[in-house]
């Protein structure tokens, strides 16, 4: 993470908070909304501190060494098969959360929450990696979200079928390329071979006492378990910039900690820009694969107007006159939370919504164009959704009709 800061700080994108900044008082929170540039703070209560990380498609292109325009058609070639190497055990200390800068980001939060930590989960050979929020309970337990259905929380419910708790590790401020990872649905157990990829073929590891790998390089590493214990967790502002209900979550307790004696603490903003990206361009690639199946892709982006996640524009090359609404429906099927997408030409910049608007504004029949599905499983996430599950989809394809293209196609010198 370090060597990236310093990349991005000779681009320009790095500004430095030197005065004293307090983690309970918001105002770090408030910043980072304000810029999508990385905010460096080297007061954070006593330690240093990062936000906005990648927080717009150019910081996560140069994350990756990838093109920004390429960016999605090379990572949807993924083979997540990078080296891992193992360089030895950690020396863990006694955990003290309270040696960690964790904010608290809006007035009606529960509380400090860790929202760029990623978890390492182990269980039967297989390793899992996710980022979860967590919530500061005292100076070695957190609450942690965990998705019903989604890796970690099937991997913990194994462990307590057994009656055995779930080792974990939470790390805290790594490579992008790692965290793009750990925020990617992989093969399974393949999220540190994927990091491993993304970083050129390898990644150093390091061994915790409860046997869970993690990235060698990491700021923070807190190991410990998660058991049978359950809490109140939330409210909590999510990725629509609205508050997540009080849930009963389960506890971790953290039994050791490694930090390194400078350690720079990596925080996300909730709803922030930053996290749509980190929601949003992981999906990417699998909609572009799906959509592949269907028609020739060019490009798929998830809009910062969407929240990075409910809306996606997918730009196309028509062969026929149905492969717009074709790759609606492969969108839709792959990524299920997608709530509106939008079909666009060649000609039709998707990152820029100016370009879009005008795609529906001179494109677009409704009667011929506009799907509507309704009935369908979407985003927990979304405040339309209905107390049964489900939302209606909207699909909008706004490309020109075939053999008519001299009729829509703009002028040009």
């Amino acid at each position: 993470m370090r060597e990236f800061i310093e990349k991005m700080r000779k681009e320009g994108f790095v500004v430095d908070v030197t005065g004293l900044c307090s983690p309970e008082d918001m105002k770090a929170a408030q910043q980072a909304a304000a810029t999508d540039k990385i905010l460096f703070f080297h007061n954070m209560g006593g330690s240093r501190a990062v936000m906005n990380v990648t927080a717009d498609r150019r910081a996560l292109a140069l994350a990756l060494g990838l093109g920004e325009k390429e960016m999605v058609q090379k990572l949807s070639d993924a083979a997540f098969d990078g080296k891992i190497v193992n360089d030895g055990k950690f020396a863990m200390k006694k955990p003290d959360l309270t040696r960690i800068p964790v904010m608290h980001f809006f007035p009606r939060d529960a509380g400090r929450y860790f929202t760029a930590g990623i978890v390492f989960s182990k269980w039967d050979g297989v390793e899992n990696a996710s980022i979860h929020r967590m919530l500061v309970l005292d100076d070695h337990r957190v609450a942690a979200r965990l998705v019903e259905g989604r890796h970690t929380h099937v991997m913990l419910k194994k462990a307590l079928a057994c009656g055995e708790r779930l080792p974990i590790a939470v790390v805290v401020g790594v490579h992008p390329a790692v965290t793009f990872a750990s925020c990617t649905r992989v093969p399974a157990g393949k999220e540190l071979a994927y990091a491993a990829e993304l970083l050129g073929g390898t990644i150093r590891v390091k061994e915790c006492s409860n046997g869970v790998l993690v990235p060698a390089d990491a700021e923070i590493v807190l190991e410990g378990f998660i058991g049978p214990d359950v809490t109140d967790e939330g409210p909590f502002v999510d990725i629509t910039g609205t508050y997540d209900p009080v849930r009963r979550q389960p506890v971790i307790e953290f039994t050791g900690m490694h930090t390194k004696p400078d350690f720079i603490y990596h925080s996300i903003l909730p709803g922030g820009d930053e996290h749509k990206i980190l929601m949003g361009c992981p999906y990417e690639p699998k909609i572009y694969r799906a959509v592949a199946g269907v028609t020739e892709v060019k490009n798929v982006v998830l809009t910062k107007g969407g929240c990075g996640y409910l809306h996606a524009v997918i730009q196309i090359k028509k062969s026929t006159q149905g492969d717009g609404k074709n790759a609606i429906m492969a969108a839709f099927a792959a990524h299920t939370s997608l709530k509106h997408v939008v079909v666009v030409d060649e000609d039709i910049e998707p990152t820029d919504p100016d370009e879009v608007e005008y795609a529906i504004a001179t494109r677009v029949s409704g009667d011929r164009d506009v799907m509507v599905v309704t009935g369908v499983r979407g985003s927990s996430l979304d405040p339309c959704q209905k107390e049964d599950g489900t939302n209606v989809k909207i699909g909008v394809d706004a490309t020109m009709v075939l053999g008519h293209e001299d009729e829509f196609r703009r002028a040009t010198w």
